[in-house]
């Protein structure tokens, strides 16, 4: 047997358990206390291009208008979304369905308002304008004691 025959094999008997090898830290996650499937993690990438911090997520086969959620609390971007299942009979799948969460620390200061985004063949792409630097150097008095 090929190794691809064997990794199929393994694929089909534990579907999860490759995806975790492969991606370790962002695959797996703890069960849930409530009983629900815990979110799974969205792939992402991100960079800082021309003062613009840009995240771009990896979500195919959504309809970012009712099925992705964008939120900014303090100085966390929360991307969540959800791809619902088409059961067919005698169908196997590979595609990963359910509820996908991911959290990312965004620079301090950066004005949610002026937060964009936009989704084009299943890439959901977020713009990020960077506050502008403000360091001032102010000079710090040191008070001599006398005796």
């Amino acid at each position: 047997m090929s190794i691809s025959e064997r990794r199929e094999v393994a694929h089909r008997l534990f579907p999860d358990l490759l995806d975790s090898i492969e991606s370790p830290f962002t695959s797996w996650r703890p069960p849930a206390v409530t009983g629900q499937p815990p979110a799974q993690a969205i792939r992402v990438e991100d960079y800082v291009e021309n003062g613009t911090y840009v995240v771009r997520a990896e979500l195919p086969d959504i309809d970012p208008d009712k099925d992705a959620e964008i939120t900014v609390t303090g100085d966390v971007l929360r991307i969540h979304a959800e791809r619902q299942t088409e059961k067919k009979d005698a169908q196997r799948s590979e595609f990963r369905y359910g509820s996908f969460t991911r959290a990312l620390a965004l620079p301090r200061g950066v004005a949610a308002k002026d937060i964009k985004a936009s989704y084009d063949k299943g890439i959901l792409t977020i713009s990020v304008p960077m506050p502008e630097a403000k360091e001032t150097t102010q000079r710090v008095a040191v008070e001599a004691k006398r005796h």
